[in-house]
């Protein structure tokens, strides 16, 4: 990972990771119950207390894997990173079949707007702004990842994108994440019209930086 973007260790921050399947299981079930409190509480009505109270476990069970809740926000919020970076991999077959190469980044956030509206939890924890300086971090090194599947899809095409700075291909997918964001904040979910928005947003700055032709 390069420096620049490495998550500093604070331990106020970090969840402990459990060694045993008993204890990896039930933090699991923490987390779980954790995103449902979320759905119905959003991040103003979140705590640990609340979370013992309705999993009727001792506060230092929680406490003892998540030493405040910025802890476990940022689990949470590293797991729903990997699961989108699998995602799109899952979808890149598709992606890459498209036509021609706006056909594909149309691709790409339609499978980003897909993942979103089938974890609503996704989107309180990734949308919503940064919870911490540790996931503000770790969602910009997705996003660099995911710039750089972005540059390899192209690449399969005859395509290059540049990747010295800025990093263009990084820069797409923020726009195209900026978009979400509105989406849920306006509507609290994924709209066609916010989604398609994204996409016109990163044909049109990839088409200039690139010298492409629009259709």
């Amino acid at each position: 990972m390069n420096e620049a973007v490495k998550p500093p260790h604070n331990p106020a921050f970090v969840a402990r990771k459990p060694q045993q399947q008993r204890a990896k299981d039930r933090v699991d079930l923490v987390l779980a119950a954790a995103e449902e409190l979320l759905l119905e509480a959003g991040l103003s009505g979140f705590s640990i207390p609340t979370l013992a109270e309705r999993l009727e476990f001792p506060r230092a069970t929680i406490y003892k894997f998540f030493p405040t809740p910025y802890a476990l926000l940022n689990e949470l919020a590293e797991r729903q990173l990997a699961a989108l970076e699998e995602h799109l991999a899952a979808y890149a077959e598709s992606i890459a079949q498209a036509s021609d190469w706006q056909e594909m980044v149309t691709r790409m956030i339609h499978a980003a707007a897909d993942y979103y509206s089938r974890h609503p939890a996704a989107q309180v924890v990734l949308l919503t702004g940064p919870i911490s300086d540790a996931s503000f971090r770790a969602l910009e090194y997705t996003i660099a990842r995911l710039g750089t599947l972005t540059r390899t899809l192209f690449a399969q095409r005859g395509i290059a994108v540049p990747e010295d700075s800025p990093d263009i291909a990084a820069l797409a997918v923020e726009f195209g994440t900026a978009s979400f964001r509105m989406s849920y904040f306006l509507h609290g979910r994924m709209t066609p019209e916010y989604t398609q928005a994204g996409a016109d947003v990163m044909l049109a700055f990839l088409a200039k930086r690139l010298g492409l032709a629009l259709r």
